[in-house]
């Protein structure tokens, strides 16, 4: 169970929440609902312990499962480069570490089999047996099997699994863990059809207490029974699933507009009648100061109804000139150690095309988009750009944002633009005022795919290689970036499991990977889109 009471949480400039409070019992589910920036990632991170709130008081029973929106597996130990995925999921219950405790204790044995050392490793394989560590390994393969990531990787180390595998791993850890309490923050990012069919189940009969952010409106209205709106700081609970709360929410917009319309015609009655009455009698006149008092109080408690938050329509600039050909992959491979990712590849991409890169998670999908970006050394091959091109990149996990920065010196960093030049590219997607002097560190999932979208705006590059750049957008911001790079002229080379997004780009060729076949797009592979 968690207890908010008084919660205030701010970013530097900004202020999310202002005295929330709510409470969330065993077996609730709750859905946490709000645009980008309304500061519900902060707040599960606030609740996670990963952010000091500025007032009030978080109380959590039992044990705390936390999944952030862009979680970061930890590299501080000795062994991370060879620490396997299967090693990171029982890492969840502590396990990892009594393994590897129990397999020195065995080493050690064989070469001093006294008493002492006899009793130490049989006090860890009680300890073992209590923790559930002889079912552990098939338990670990059934949520990973559920969640999509295949049984040979998990023997693989952390290293080399794609962004995609390592957070499935690390939701898998978490999953695993047991915890009273889960705060999962766009769990099915990265997850195909199956595996956010099997996630719903898994959310549907976990027994303790669920918290969850997710776009994919599925989740929202499969597996929760209340939902928490966020909107201008304050925190608005509903009963039933996120179909019921849009029903309602539309119910008490509707409500909420009548109220203000009557409240409208009632102050403009009372201050037409206040001005008929001012330069009469002394009378006449002290009742039309009283009428203003009235208008005054009436101004103050009117409702709002009509205040919706502005939804950015982006513009992608015309792109610089360039020749018939932008880009000519020749045989291109990638392996990392004895693990060959993919090999073989060819490829050309003209003037305008719109190519879609389609496999399954770990095919190399984004290791083939960060060669083409000159990020990563291939293992063989050659990339050849084309007379006049000028290649952008989209990152899925946003490493090129400099966290510690601004929103306005990582626009400058990149484009050399002026501040004001700068500010309005930023507006044109949402990142209005303030926003601009806030750190990048403190924005939400869906606030850094803006920043890193307006970074590219600001560039007027003629190519563009867009790893998932509709992942932590709401509904409204993701139908806006669609229809810009709908409009926008120039070529792409993009990677999404988003169905919507992938029929609206309209892509003339797909290249499915690790295979390097190339073939024209037709709708019905529409379907096996989420499987990557």
């Amino acid at each position: 169970m968690i207890h908010v009471e008084n919660l205030s949480i701010e970013v530097p400039g900004r202020n999310l929440a202002d005295e929330l409070s709510f409470v969330v019992r065993t077996g609730d589910k709750v859905g946490l609902v709000g645009r980008n920036g309304a500061g519900k990632s902060t707040l599960l991170k606030t609740l996670g312990g990963q952010q000091e709130p500025v007032a009030g008081t978080i109380r959590i029973d039992g044990a705390l499962g936390y999944l952030p929106q862009d979680p970061r597996i930890s590299s501080d130990s000795e062994d991370f480069s060879t620490k396997t995925a299967m090693a990171h999921v029982l890492s969840g219950t502590g396990l990892d570490t009594l393994v590897a405790r129990m397999e020195k204790l065995r080493v050690e044995l064989t070469d001093d089999a006294s008493e002492t050392k006899i009793a130490r490793y049989g006090r860890a394989m009680d300890q073992f047996e209590a923790l559930g560590g002889y079912s552990a390994e098939a338990r670990v393969r059934g949520i990973c099997a559920g969640l999509g990531l295949a049984d040979d990787r998990l023997s693989l180390p952390v290293t080399v699994l794609s962004g995609g595998e390592r957070r499935r791993a690390e939701l898998a850890r978490i999953l695993f863990a047991g915890s009273d309490l889960l705060l999962l923050d766009e769990p099915t990012n990265h997850l195909d059809l199956d595996a956010k069919a099997w996630l719903m189940q898994f959310l549907r009969s976990y027994p303790g207490a669920l918290i969850v952010i997710s776009h994919d409106l599925q989740v929202l209205d499969q597996a929760i029974t209340r939902v928490l709106h966020l909107e201008h700081g304050k925190a608005v609970e509903y009963k039933g699933t996120y179909t019921q709360y849009r029903r309602a929410r539309k119910a008490e917009e509707e409500r909420l507009a009548r109220l203000e319309e009557r409240q409208t015609t009632e102050i403009k009655r009372l201050k037409t009648r206040a001005d008929s009455m001012r330069h009469s009698s002394a009378q006449r006149a002290k009742t039309a100061k009283s009428m203003d008092k009235r208008v005054e109080r009436l101004r103050t408690e009117q409702v709002q109804a009509g205040k919706r938050d502005k939804v950015a329509r982006p513009r992608f600039p015309e792109p610089a000139h360039s020749g018939k050909v932008v880009l000519t992959v020749e045989d291109l491979a990638k392996g990392y150690g004895d693990v060959d990712v993919f090999s073989g590849v060819s490829f050309a991409v003209d003037k305008g095309e719109r190519l879609f890169v389609m496999g399954l998670n770990g095919a190399g999908k984004t290791s083939l988009l960060r060669i083409l970006a000159g990020i990563t050394e291939a293992s063989g091959g050659e990339v050849t750009e084309g007379y006049g091109a000028s290649i952008g990149y989209y990152a899925q996990e946003h490493e090129g944002l400099q966290h510690d920065e601004t929103l306005l010196a990582n626009m400058k960093a990149v484009c050399g633009l002026g501040d004001q030049e700068c500010r309005n590219i930023l507006g044109m997607f949402g990142l209005y005022g303030d926003a601009a002097y806030q750190r990048v560190g403190t924005l939400s999932g869906g606030e850094k795919t803006k920043l890193a979208l307006a970074q590219l705006v600001s560039q007027r590059h003629n190519l563009l290689l867009l790893d998932e750049p509709t992942n932590n957008l709401d509904p409204a911001s993701r139908e806006a970036v669609i229809e810009a790079l709908r409009s926008w002229s120039g070529a792409m080379i993009f990677v999404s499991h988003d169905p919507e997004f992938v029929h609206g780009l309209g892509p003339g060729r797909v290249l499915t990977m690790p295979e390097g076949d190339l073939d024209y797009w037709d709708d019905n592979l529409l379907e096996l889109v989420t499987l990557g």
